[in-house]
C-alpha cells in the first residue's frame, strides 16, 4: 500500500514539475526543495492511514508480549478479547480506550481460579476364582489451581470414587506454595509423598500416565509406601551447571493409624516423619533423570511402635522413543520393644516405544513387577508379587487415549498364576 502511494506520490510530482517548465523559470534549488516536502508529506498521509487501517490484533499482540502478559498462562493469552475494529467515524481517542481495555483484561487477577479434569472408564476380566468381569467407572478427578499473588499459588486435586453402594469424595492433594525463587519453593498441606518417581510423576488422572495401573508399590490405597504425606514440603533446585540437580525435604505426620492412610486429622505419636530425594536432569541427556529419596517415621499400630526406614532409588527416560522407567525400594522395620527388624523390597522396570507410524498414536509398552515381603514382617501383611503387563496404548486424540493389557502375575506363592485382559478409555478435559 505504501508503495502504491509513493508511486501516485511520483506521478504527481511529474505533473508538478512538467508544469513548472512552461511556468515562470524557479530558483533550481528552490525547486528541489518544494518537490523533497511533497514527498515528505506523502510519505506522512500513507503512515496515517496504514495505522487507521492496521488490524487491532497488532495492538492486542504488542500488549500480549508486554511485561503484564508476561506473567500470564499461554492460554490466557490466546483467549484474550481481542478490540474490534474502528467503525466508520469513530475517533482515534476511541480506539486508544478500547486497545487500553483489552491490555487492562489480560492482566492478572488474583485470585485466578483454573479447573482442570481427568476421567477413565475401564473393564477387566480374569480367570481368577471368585472375580466377575465387566466394567467399572474409574475415577472422576479434578485438580483445582489459582494464583493468590505473584508468589503465592494454590493447588488441589479431588477425587469422585465408585462404591458398590455410593460415592466417595476424596482431598488428595491440597497444597499452598510460596515460589520464592528457582533454588526454593515451599508448600504446606496435603501431597504425594517425593518418593521414587512415578509418585510424583504420575497423579490420580489415569490419562497422565502410559498404562492403564500404577505399578503396586505405589498403588493407591496401597501400603508399601506412604503414597500422600501431610507437612510442609521445601524444594528448588541446586546450583550444579549441566548436572540439574534438584531436591525435595519435608517434614509432616506420616502414616496414620491405617497405614494405607497419612495423618490428616492429626499424627497419632509425637514424632514426625520427614523424607527427602534429590535426583538429576543432566543437560546434555535431555530427558533422563536419576534420583535417591529416603524416608522416616515411627508407626504406632494397636500400641505397639515400629521405626520404619525407606530408602529408594530410580532412573528414567522419557523421550517417547523409548520410555524407559525403573524404581527400587526397601522398606525396613524395627519393632521398638523387641528390636526385631524386617526388610521389604520391591521393584519395577517398564519399558514403553511411541512407533513412527500411525501418526505415532500408538505405543506399546511391558512391565515387570517384583514385590517381596518376609514372613516375620510385622507391619505389613503379605505383598508378595510377581507379574509381567504387556499392553499399548493408542492417542484417540489430542486429550483421549485407549489402552489395552494382557496380565501375567501371581501373589502367593502356593497359589497359580492368574491370567487377565484389561481396557481403559481415559481423557483429560
Amino acid at each position: 500500500m505504501r508503495r502504491a502511494w509513493i508511486v501516485f506520490g511520483m506521478v504527481l510530482l511529474a505533473g508538478g514539475a512538467a508544469r513548472a517548465q512552461s511556468a515562470p523559470p524557479m530558483d533550481q534549488a528552490e525547486q528541489v526543495r518544494m518537490l523533497l516536502e511533497r514527498v515528505q508529506q506523502l510519505e506522512r498521509r500513507v503512515m496515517e492511514l496504514e495505522a487507521r487501517q492496521a488490524p487491532p490484533q497488532a495492538a492486542t499482540i504488542s500488549a500480549a508480549n508486554g511485561p503484564a502478559a508476561q506473567q500470564l498462562p499461554v492460554q490466557q493469552v490466546a483467549q484474550a478479547p481481542v478490540a474490534a475494529g474502528p467503525e466508520p467515524g469513530q475517533h482515534q481517542h476511541e480506539v486508544q480506550e478500547q486497545q487500553t481495555a483489552t491490555v487492562q483484561q489480560m492482566e492478572t487477577h488474583f485470585p485466578s481460579l483454573q479447573i482442570r479434569g481427568f476421567g477413565d472408564v475401564d473393564f477387566s476380566a480374569t480367570d481368577q476364582k471368585g472375580t466377575t468381569s465387566g466394567f467399572n467407572l474409574g475415577q472422576l478427578d479434578l485438580h483445582l489451581a489459582s494464583a493468590l499473588s505473584h508468589k503465592v499459588s494454590y493447588f488441589g486435586e479431588i477425587t469422585f470414587n465408585a462404591h458398590p453402594t455410593d460415592y466417595t469424595v476424596e482431598v488428595e492433594r491440597n497444597i499452598i506454595r510460596y515460589d520464592y525463587n528457582d533454588y526454593f519453593k515451599l508448600s504446606f498441606g496435603r501431597y504425594h509423598t517425593p518418593i521414587g518417581y512415578w509418585n510424583t510423576a504420575f497423579h490420580h488422572g489415569a490419562w497422565l500416565q502410559t498404562t492403564i495401573s500404577r505399578p503396586e508399590m505405589v498403588q493407591f490405597g496401597g501400603t508399601f509406601i506412604p503414597v500422600h504425606f501431610v507437612g510442609f514440603l521445601a524444594e528448588g533446585n541446586i546450583p550444579s551447571g549441566g548436572a540439574g540437580l534438584s531436591y525435595n525435604v519435608g517434614v509432616g505426620n506420616g502414616r496414620g493409624s491405617i497405614i494405607s492412610r497419612p495423618g490428616d486429622a492429626g499424627d497419632n505419636n509425637n514424632n514426625r516423619a520427614w523424607v527427602a530425594n534429590i535426583y538429576s536432569r543432566p543437560r546434555a541427556l535431555y530427558g533422563l533423570q536419576v534420583g535417591a529419596s529416603v524416608y522416616r517415621d515411627k508407626i504406632t499400630l494397636a500400641g505397639r511402635n515400629f521405626r520404619e526406614w525407606i530408602s529408594g532409588a530410580h532412573i528414567v527416560w522419557t523421550k517417547e522413543s523409548p520410555e524407559f522407567l525403573a524404581e527400587f525400594a526397601n522398606v525396613n522395620h524395627r519393632a521398638v520393644l523387641t528390636n526385631l527388624s524386617t526388610n521389604s523390597q520391591a521393584f519395577y522396570v517398564q519399558l514403553a516405544y511411541r512407533l513412527p507410524w500411525f501418526e505415532r498414536n500408538v505405543k506399546p509398552y511391558y512391565r515387570f513387577e517384583y514385590t517381596h515381603t518376609p514372613l516375620s514382617e510385622q507391619v505389613f501383611t503379605n505383598q508378595d508379587l510377581i507379574g509381567s503387563i504387556l499392553g499399548a496404548r493408542y492417542d484417540i486424540s489430542t486429550y483421549a487415549a485407549f489402552k489395552a493389557e494382557y496380565r501375567y502375575t501371581k501373589h502367593q506363592i502356593a497359589e497359580p498364576y492368574v491370567n487377565g485382559a484389561f481396557f481403559q478409555t481415559a481423557f483429560t478435559f
